[in-house]
């Protein structure tokens, strides 16, 4: 792993004033906005599902005097399991380069912004990777360039797809299935440039533009026509290459759509199509599960300064949620 040297922190003295890195935006990442944080104790433990036929079926009854009243219950399902993985990562900062460090750059604290940016990064990749793809929601639905057929639309970049439509056609089937309607549309940065081009959306705006000037659609634009309370967009990328290899950066949301309900407020007894299980147990970690560090590597004349987050993303109600695979080409 490469280090600065004493002359990469030595700053000349026009540029004190400058300093330039390629920290992505916070807004860029959206994987602790999806769904809600579950605090937990324990590393690991059981969670409750309860199957939503138990509550969505009609059982009252007309009781008659001195009869008993009609009763019931429901089932608890208590195999499902979570597991906090503990991820770290660390900057070493040696004795030299401290010492040899000008007061633009705080190593401590550009150490500990390196290493919550590396954290950022591999939160946002497993929340795709747990959720933003194929096979894991209750219902998947591909993008086609030709004519639909069952399970199928036509993909949002064709003039003649119907984006509204179907995101409220696949809005009223999930709600006429579990009885909650989906709040919650994630997109990738691709996806949503498309969206804003569509003739269709351009034409519902149009006439309430300024004269004059376009008609230039917004995100809060499209959750009106949607009809949906929350649109988030990922536009983190990723440096696929290795280290000292030609940089390969890309969006780490692809050319999908998650359409889904996200408890606004979390509980034992409140569904959502996923919780992340923070363990904030793990000795003072805050409430996403995560945790600073710095000690002394004697050894290496250095200073080491270390994140540790220690979560678990999980899909606990897979029929609140739908994927829109290829939905653009």
């Amino acid at each position: 792993m490469s280090q600065p040297t004493k002359g990469d922190v030595h700053v000349n003295r026009p540029l004190t004033n400058i300093s330039i890195a390629y920290f992505q935006e916070a807004s860029a990442f959206i994987a602790d906005k999806v769904f809600p944080s579950i605090p937990v104790e324990k590393q690991s433990d059981a969670y409750w599902v309860i199957p939503r036929d138990s509550f969505n079926r009609d059982e009252m009854k007309i009781r008659a005097p001195g009869t008993e009243s009609a009763g019931g219950g429901y089932e608890v399902d208590p195999s499902n399991t979570y597991y906090a993985h503990v991820r770290a990562y660390h900057h070493d900062i040696p004795d030299q380069v401290r010492a040899n460090t000008d007061s633009p750059l705080n190593s401590d604290r550009e150490a500990t912004i390196l290493c919550t940016h590396k954290a950022l990064i591999n939160r946002e990749k497993n929340f795709v990777n747990a959720y933003f793809k194929l096979g894991v929601w209750g219902t998947d639905i591909d993008g086609v360039s030709g004519t639909p057929g069952a399970g199928e639309v036509k993909q949002w970049n064709d003039a003649a797809s119907t984006p509204i439509e179907d995101i409220r056609l696949y809005k009223r089937t999930i709600q006429e299935k579990t009885g909650f309607a989906p709040n919650t549309l994630v997109l990738g940065q691709d996806v949503l440039d498309t969206l804003y081009d569509h003739p269709d959306i351009i034409d519902r705006l149009k006439y309430g533009q300024t004269n004059g000037g376009p008609a230039n659609a917004t995100v809060s634009d499209l959750q009106a026509l949607f009809k949906i309370d929350r649109i988030l967009v990922g536009s983190a990328i990723n440096n696929v290459a290795a280290e000292k290899v030609a940089e390969d950066s890309r969006f780490m949301f692809k050319k999908g759509a998650l359409l889904c309900y996200s408890a606004p407020t979390p509980g034992i007894m409140t569904p959502s199509a996923g919780y992340t299980f923070s363990w904030t147990g793990f000795l003072a970690a805050g409430s996403n599960g995560t945790r600073m560090k710095k000690f002394r590597m004697e050894h290496l004349e250095s200073d080491r300064v270390e994140i540790q987050s220690a979560y678990d993303q999980k899909v606990v109600a897979s029929d609140l949620g739908l994927f829109f695979a290829t939905i653009i080409a």
